[in-house]
């Protein structure tokens, strides 16, 4: 905000009236320009940063003031003379850059940077609304607004909106080359003078955006794949990319896309069938995660036992509990010789482009919202509605109240 000007309370227009607007609105801008921040991601494993120099120019052709922290994009690429190229301000620490109308941030919050966001603010990103609980009730206590990623309803409308899918296709890519690096073979077939070296076998376990990407970056590295998600819709894209698709139990998917979670009997069946796949795999990525839920188990230790040594596992779901019996969070778990990595900074690992693709997201998210004088909440908007996670002091979104043991609707 411009200096020694207040910030205006939610649910108010101008500086000091007390014109009440409707409760679908919660803020909007008139006389003042709108004000944007850009954090530093402070997290030790976090290079991603929540807006480019691109989008920066789009926010500032918007009529927008831009602040963003230095450093904020230097992991990811992005010098601070690039955004200020681009229009922004450049601050100096995490206050000022949280200080704005609109924050804009890849992981979420501490619950120290929730107390640097003005009241009646608006903050987007990954926030973690079905499980981080305590920083959904200080945003709704601070009368913060809050858009979770992770709640953009996965419908043609919000493709472009749709951050989990761009961080997932940029973490399926970065799972296989971390496979890779790891195992002691060529994924590819070599013909040599020393003799023909075969192939590595891969196996992908789970075939969602993240999933897909893993196939297609082994397949054009030269592995043999098989691939297997409960869901027999995926069957066609399997096929499509040049793999296999393992013969395992399948069921239809639920209303959000995702796999149902599944009995004890089918999840016996199908550890029948994905046993020898696995004790034949070089190299697997396991992919399958239901936000909100703890990971389904596809491995077990057993299957890991039987796999020869040299053999590696990415498991993209261990931050969740794992699909891989044994795996471990941000660890490397040594089984036998069998590698078990958990990474949890994926799409990190490739910052600029994973940076430039989030950042379009939130520019589609948040463009939602604006109006020709400024920036105003919309709660019944079709895809920034159901993002929304709190709204006037109150927890709005039912899948998080009912995580959190709420009443179905906020009073």
């Amino acid at each position: 905000m411009p200096p020694n000007v207040p910030h205006r309370k939610a649910g108010t227009l101008g500086m000091t009236g007390a014109i009440r607007i409707p409760p679908t609105i919660h803020r909007r801008l008139s006389s003042l320009r709108m004000q944007l921040g850009i954090p530093l991601e402070r997290s030790p494993h976090e290079r991603r940063v929540a807006a480019v120099p691109a989008s920066v120019k789009a926010f500032t052709g918007w009529g927008w003031n831009v602040h963003v922290e230095s450093g904020a994009g230097t992991a990811a690429g992005f010098t601070d003379d690039a955004y200020a190229e681009a229009g922004a301000t450049i601050v100096t620490d995490a206050a000022e850059a949280h200080d704005a109308d609109l924050v804009l941030r890849v992981e979420p919050p501490t619950l120290d940077e929730v107390a640097l966001i003005p009241s009646g603010a608006v903050l987007a990103g990954f926030l973690d609304p079905y499980v981080a609980t305590d920083l959904v009730q200080a945003l709704a206590d601070r009368g913060i607004t809050a858009l979770a990623v992770e709640a953009v309803p996965r419908t043609t409308l919000a493709q472009a909106m749709d951050a989990l899918s761009s961080q997932a296709n940029i973490a399926g890519y970065a799972a296989v080359l971390l496979a890779v690096d790891q195992s002691p073979k060529f994924p590819s077939m070599l013909v040599t003078a020393a003799g023909t070296i075969p192939p590595a076998r891969a196996l992908v376990l789970g075939v969602g955006v993240a999933g897909l990407q893993a196939i297609a970056t082994f397949r054009r590295l030269g592995a043999i794949v098989h691939a297997y998600d409960i869901r027999p819709e995926t069957r066609e894209q399997v096929e499509s990319l040049g793999a296999k698709f393992v013969e395992a139990p399948t069921q239809e998917m639920d209303e959000g896309g995702y796999a149902k979670e599944v009995d004890a009997d089918t999840a016996a069946a199908q550890q029948a069938v994905l046993t020898d796949y696995v004790a034949k795999a070089d190299l697997i990525v396991t992919t399958a995660q239901i936000p909100g839920r703890p990971a389904p188990r596809l491995i077990n230790a057993d299957a890991v036992a039987a796999m020869h040594p040299g053999s590696v596992i990415v498991d993209m779901a261990a931050s969740s509990g794992g699909n891989v019996e044994g795996a471990r969070a941000n660890e490397t778990v040594d089984l036998g010789g069998v590698l078990i990595l958990g990474p949890i900074d994926l799409p990190s690992r490739v910052a600029t482009d994973a940076s430039r693709m989030y950042a379009r997201n939130l520019q589609e998210l948040v463009g939602r919202w604006r109006t020709d004088d400024g920036f105003a909440v919309d709660l019944e908007d079709e895809v920034a509605g159901p993002a929304t996670i709190t709204s006037g002091g109150r927890i709005i979104n039912p899948r998080t109240r009912s995580a959190m043991g709420l009443g179905e609707e906020a009073t």
